[in-house]
């Protein structure tokens, strides 16, 4: 179990907090980290691509021209795929990208995203996430850590604090339950509330499954 300080927003130390090894110092696993990433892209997709097929498209009703003397292939109607204009053949149509991806490998996702954080120092807990609700005071406590690039993460969404965060684009906020491997990997750091660490670890831990 690792034992880190605990700052408030001025970067200095007013505390410390324990992190369960099981969540925080996971042996990190490429594979996994992969795997996850990719069941979460395939879920965001929309699946509403579409192309019109011989039935959908409009017109057809006139045979384009006569059945013999012309030289040509017969054909019964200018909807068909072989013709100008025509339907699309095999095109794709609406369909869910979503897969089940199993839990424990989900929750393993996020203990090894959390440990690769933590093991690069860019994991930081501060004692709590409270605004005034202005953009520019909080991109002044972030200075204070050094960091252009982060998630925000609180035991509970506040609703100033969410409304200062709304206009830094490189900063992203939310609660624990909003919490995913991708987010996780694609920003530069994380800083979390002393509060929200228990959360986390109830999130992740796999003991919850035995």
């Amino acid at each position: 179990m690792a034992v880190v300080s605990v700052f408030n927003w001025k970067k200095e130390k007013v505390g410390q907090v324990d992190l369960a090894a099981d969540v925080f110092e996971a042996p990190v696993k490429k594979e996994i980290l992969h795997n996850v990433v990719q069941w979460q892209l395939a879920s965001r997709r929309q699946g509403t691509h579409m192309t019109k097929t011989k039935g959908l498209v409009s017109g057809g009703g006139k045979k384009p021209f006569k059945q013999k003397g012309t030289g040509n292939a017969r054909q019964g109607s200018t909807r068909s795929p072989l013709m100008p204009g025509g339907g699309t053949m095999f095109g794709p149509q609406p369909r869910s990208y979503a897969y089940v991806l199993p839990k424990k490998v989900r929750r393993l996702g996020l203990s090894m995203a959390l440990s690769h954080l933590h093991s690069e120092g860019k994991l930081f807990v501060v004692d709590s996430m409270k605004s005034e609700g202005k953009a520019n005071e909080l991109q002044k406590r972030l200075k204070s850590f050094g960091l252009n690039k982060a998630l925000l993460i609180d035991a509970s969404a506040d609703e100033m604090f969410g409304r200062a965060s709304r206009n830094l684009e490189s900063f992203k906020y939310f609660p624990v339950e909003g919490i995913n491997v991708f987010d996780l990997l694609k920003y530069d750091a994380a800083v979390i509330t002393k509060d929200s660490v228990a959360k986390i670890v109830d999130r992740c831990s796999l003991e919850k499954m035995r």
